[in-house]
């Protein structure tokens, strides 16, 4: 086995102690579970955070919102009334007893998104008063809850959100639209269940900081942004808006339509939120796998956010430099727009800009989606080394026409240095684990 070989090796199992620690099913188990008569939530630290005895209702979306509802069935017993959880499309799962599983489309949404949060809202709606409301949150959820305000379309709401998300907008951003054209985001879903007697939130998150109100466009908090920053992020972009929604958004920045909840809304005071899983426990179990193997680690000063190219060359550009056994471990979400024909993902893109300033050095980096899906392709992502702009130019391939082209799936297909995992449940954003061991 080449040094290159074991290096990649090593990467992979990084990578797989990074997935295994932000299972959901594990993390929900840890802060969920019954005493009695009586359903605990605790936090991280197993502090109590509150109890409830009675019905419970579960409601909730994302990628690895399927896993997460199957733990809380476990430790709901026969206190689970009914509910209704919306996962990406093709999701499958099994253990969720009077919970319904419907699926739509992630990263734009879809008609049958639109359908099944409908259902949900109504399910939330229909809470006894007496019901705990269980709100269960990943990473995708933004685009999987879908219930356009009042006078929005949703093919309108679609296309922005497709052309934001092609423009390269940052999660807060986009996010701070889709809750100024949403009924159900920026606390909406904490009001639709006001009238229950708790509701609690289960969060999964794939979002730089954790900011509970970000992840998932915050349908159970309290949203500290504007109808005008929502303004801003489309002007930002240069996103030509429908005629209903620069009315919508304009009515609203006027103060003529209500915002969304703010700090002090009644409906998100009394929600207690726990954070069950988050990146920067996949990067501590990728760092004590590393470790394990017999690397120095290093972790990243900084949440990868920004440019993924940018990201890429700095990256490679430190553990190349690495005179012993290193690793450096970083995690976040990046940022590509992607150009017309260009087919990829950010973790590609990132992988890509890291091979051309690795070519030569003995180093290699992962860097792959938690989700196990890096943009509209097959990859969770790239595994490059030092050999790895070689093998392009061998076979006919331009990297760096690639890279400035946004294409970086076909070039690292043909060199052999994609990773595939398929959908892993899961979702913190992305995790990025970059090796080396000079002889």
């Amino acid at each position: 086995m080449t040094t290159a070989d074991t290096l990649r090796a090593d990467a992979r199992a990084c990578f797989a102690a990074a997935l295994a620690a932000v299972d959901p099913r594990a993390c929900v188990a840890r802060c969920l579970a019954r005493d009695g008569d009586a359903l605990v939530l605790r936090d991280r630290d197993a502090r109590e955070v509150a109890r409830h005895a009675g019905p419970v209702v579960v409601v909730g979306a994302g990628k690895g919102v399927a896993a997460m509802a199957a733990a809380a069935v476990a430790a709901l017993g026969p206190a689970l009334a009914h509910g209704i959880v919306i996962a990406p499309h093709g999701t499958t799962s099994a253990g969720l007893g009077s919970i319904a599983l419907r699926t739509a489309a992630h990263p734009v949404p879809d008609a049958a998104g639109v359908a099944a949060t409908t259902d949900l809202l109504r399910a939330v709606a229909a809470a006894p008063v007496d019901a705990l409301v269980l709100v269960l949150l990943s990473g995708g959820a933004s685009a999987l809850l879908v219930a356009p305000a009042q006078g929005i379309a949703f093919e309108e709401k679609r296309e922005l959100t497709r052309a934001l998300v092609a423009a390269g907008a940052e999660i807060g951003g986009l996010n701070a639209v889709r809750k100024h054209l949403s009924a159900v985001k920026g606390g909406g879903l904490a009001r639709a269940a006001a009238h229950a007697a708790a509701v609690w939130t289960l969060v999964l998150s794939d979002v730089v900081g954790d900011d509970l109100a970000t992840i998932a466009s915050g349908p159970a908090e309290a949203d500290p942004t504007t109808y005008a920053d929502a303004l801003a992020v489309i002007e930002h972009h240069a996103i030509a808006m429908p005629p209903s929604i620069r009315r919508h958004l304009g009515d609203g920045a006027a103060g003529a339509i209500a915002e969304t909840a703010k700090p002090g809304d009644p409906a998100t005071t009394r929600v207690r939120s726990v954070l069950v899983g988050r990146n920067a426990d996949a990067l501590r179990a990728a760092g004590v796998e590393a470790r394990r193997r017999g690397y120095h680690v290093t972790g990243w000063p900084a949440a990868l956010a920004g440019d993924a190219a940018i990201a890429g060359r700095a990256l490679a550009h430190a553990i190349a430099r690495a005179t012993s056994a290193e690793a450096i471990v970083a995690g976040g979400e990046t940022t590509v727009r992607a150009l017309p024909g260009g087919l990829g993902g950010r973790s590609q893109h990132l992988g890509l800009a890291a091979a051309l300033e690795l070519a030569g050095s003995s180093a290699v980096l992962l860097a792959a989606g938690t989700d196990g899906v890096d943009g509209p392709t097959d990859a969770a992502g790239a595994c490059v080394d030092g050999g790895t702009i070689e093998r392009a130019r061998r076979r006919g391939l331009d990297p760096e026409a690639a890279l400035a082209a946004t294409d970086s799936h076909r070039l690292l297909a043909a060199t052999g240095d994609l990773i595939r995992t398929g959908p892993t449940g899961t979702n913190v954003a992305d995790v990025v684990v970059a090796l080396a061991r000079p002889a």
